[in-house]
């Protein structure tokens, strides 16, 4: 049994893997704010406090005294700067993710800046702060996760780079351009190519990644790829959720530049983000299962767990303006 400390464990894949560890009879001590998207029903002890201020609460956590450390929320260096002093020195897992790639800044700004599969000793991004100025209330200025990698390494963290995730609990809804028109009824979808391959992950694979880097020191100080073995275009990837969801709904081919908004991956990228998986699959003795499967499961769950975000007016006048471009 092991005494792991989660730093966040709430949301979305820490969820997960929190469960994981409760499951196999592991203690977690989890630190995070008590936000409105934490669930107070996630198993283990509950430590309510900001990461910027984990020093009041050292004694708490020498208390504990946590075999083992999982980062799953640093999003800026400062967020790794205050806690490095008050954890102890133990094996740590970091959920990072492959948007530090140099790949990711081509799907971005439209260039092919690198060759594929990405692996871990691709290039990574030459600029920083991605987001710095843009209007995402979920992500500060001065994100970037590189900065995070480059203070966990030293303290040889395993960094779990992670890809596009979805599943069960995924606050993004990943699978939603398309699950809200099935709902709403829409007979034709308009997508663009659709040709980009962007390495996607279940919430349940990546969690046993976590856990098998947890459990082996074979990573310790890498950076290490997560993701499916196989990938299908994001055209594929949407039929597979009609598909699943029981829907002979037809995607409807049109120009690019009349997508809607929502629907922009379903463009025809300069950029991919394919990545390699080998090295987990070496060193963590980890594998994933078929994301076909898989992506049943996730259709399955947000069939019953609808997202509270309706289909409305706007939009169904953005898809009728794209679909009648081709008409």
């Amino acid at each position: 049994m092991k005494r792991v400390l989660m730093l966040g464990g709430t949301w979305f894949l820490g969820r997960r893997v929190a469960e994981r560890l409760a499951e196999r009879g592991d203690e977690v001590l989890l630190v995070h704010r008590g936000s409105d998207r934490s669930s107070p029903e996630v198993p283990g002890l509950h430590l309510h406090a900001d990461r910027h201020d984990l020093a009041r609460h050292a004694a708490r956590i020498k208390e504990f005294g946590p075999d083992a450390v999982i980062d799953t929320h640093a999003l800026t260096g400062a967020d790794v700067d205050v806690v490095l002093p008050v954890l102890p020195e133990v094996p740590t897992v970091l959920l990072s993710s492959q948007d530090v790639y140099e790949a990711y800044t081509g799907l971005r700004t439209g260039h092919c800046l690198a060759a594929l599969p990405l692996t871990e000793e691709s290039e990574l991004r030459r600029d920083r702060y991605p987001y710095r100025g843009a209007a995402y209330t979920e992500v500060p200025d001065d994100y970037d996760k590189l900065d995070v990698e480059e203070r966990w390494l030293p303290r040889s963290a395993v960094v779990l780079r992670l890809p596009l995730i979805y599943g069960p609990r995924d606050w993004q809804h990943r699978e939603d351009p398309i699950l809200r028109r099935v709902r709403a009824g829409r007979r034709r979808i308009p997508v663009g190519a659709a040709n980009l391959l962007w390495t996607r992950g279940y919430v349940d694979d990546l969690a046993e990644g976590v856990l098998a880097a947890l459990d082996t020191r074979t990573a310790d100080g890498q950076a290490v790829n997560l993701g499916e073995t196989s990938t299908v275009t994001i055209g594929a990837w949407f039929q597979q959720i009609l598909d699943a969801a029981g829907s002979d709904a037809e995607l409807v081919r049109v120009p690019d530049d009349a997508l809607p908004a929502d629907l922009a991956l379903a463009g025809a990228p300069a950029q991919h983000l394919l990545v390699s998986v080998a090295r987990a699959q070496s060193l963590l003795g980890w594998a994933p299962a078929d994301p076909a499967g898989r992506v049943a499961e996730s259709v399955r769950w947000h069939l019953d767990h609808p997202s509270p975000k309706g289909w409305t007016a706007q939009e169904q006048a953005a898809d009728e303006a794209a679909l009648h471009s081709v008409s």
